[in-house]
């Protein structure tokens, strides 16, 4: 293991152990999307973007956002509409906060056009699928 993975491994540990019993995903069909961007002397630039998502199961709606800052640098975002099928990865809001019930957005994948916000390995998704079809059928 060289230093690099090494490094990687010590990031991933840190995240996890402090972001690990917050870290959700859904997955639903897209209500509403509000995205804004604002450029402060054209050097800050901020991206905020809101959606809204029925979810696959369940009947409630489910509270999204992403927020980036770049400076100098555009901040991107991928397509996504209303009725797109998406899946969100993020992390849950804290209990007590005034956020709480709002998913920050981490990842996100657009089912419909086959594009996601970060790369990442779409067959972990096809083995959770499968697994999530066992449980269901059990």
């Amino acid at each position: 293991m060289g230093f690099k993975d090494k490094v990687s491994k010590y990031f991933t540990d840190a995240y996890m152990q402090k972001y690990g019993d917050r870290m959700t995903s859904t997955a639903g069909t897209v209500l509403s999307v509000k995205i804004e961007e604002k450029n402060i002397l054209g050097i800050f630039r901020k991206l905020d973007a809101m959606i809204l998502l029925k979810p696959d199961a369940g009947k409630g709606v489910v509270k999204t956002q992403y927020k980036v800052r770049k400076w100098f640098k555009k901040p991107t975002f991928i397509d996504v509409k209303q009725g797109h099928k998406v899946i969100i990865m993020g992390i849950e809001g804290e209990k007590g906060k005034a956020d709480s019930d709002t998913i920050t957005i981490s990842n996100i994948l657009n089912l419909t056009t086959k594009k996601d916000l970060h790369p990442f390995d779409h067959s972990q998704i096809k083995k959770a699928r499968q697994q999530a079809t066992k449980m269901r059928t059990r």
